[in-house]
């Protein structure tokens, strides 16, 4: 179907990208969160962000990406099979990361109006989650665009076949009568011997 090869044809490349925006700012939230530990207990070059970072914005992020990168692999699976079955964890998934990353996104706003030491990798985890905060929203989108008529003529195809099959048999369906000259008697009937003609 076209709606579906359309919509299919924009989940993949968002696919793709949402994965790699993922990656990235995992690592890099990773990075400044091991920083900022390495800071509390006076260690390594001294913390990043400010008083949002260490206790909201960092954990909130590398929650989200792991949910988004699970969301993902749910993708992935889907786009290979392709089917209701695979759509259903697909969109959850998707559906989860995507709140997540709008919860992110918020903290993130909330960081760069406070201000404070907020290095470049910092600032690139910041613009990654607001762009995904978009992304995601597409991909989740796509999903459901591209599966519209495609799970639809799936599932009522299998059901067609059955039906026609079930039609079918009962519509050719006869008695299959035995060769008598004086009655003609179903097969498999058997005759009471008190009343014969019956």
């Amino acid at each position: 179907m076209p709606s579906a090869g359309l919509g299919r044809g924009l989940a993949t490349p968002l696919l793709v990208i949402n994965f790699c925006l993922y990656l990235i700012a995992a690592c890099l939230a990773g990075w400044a969160l091991n920083r900022n530990f390495d800071a509390g207990i006076g260690q390594g070059e001294g913390a990043v962000g400010n008083n949002v970072t260490q206790g909201f914005f960092l954990p909130v992020t590398l929650i989200a990406c792991m949910v988004g990168l699970a969301s993902c692999l749910a993708g992935i699976h889907h786009m290979r099979l392709f089917r209701s079955e695979s759509l259903a964890a697909a969109a959850a998934t998707s559906l989860i990361a995507w709140l997540l990353v709008l919860l992110a996104m918020g903290l993130a706003c909330k960081q760069i109006h406070t201000g404070g030491n907020r290095p470049n990798r910092l600032k690139v985890v910041e613009a990654f989650i607001i762009i995904l905060a978009l992304f995601e929203l597409l991909y989740l989108l796509s999903l459901h665009l591209g599966f519209g008529r495609a799970g639809h003529n799936h599932g009522t195809g299998a059901g067609t076949g059955a039906g026609i099959g079930m039609a079918g048999h009962a519509h050719n369906h006869h008695t299959d009568y035995g060769h008598h000259t004086d009655m003609k008697i179903p097969v498999g009937h058997v005759q009471n011997p008190a009343h014969p003609g019956y």
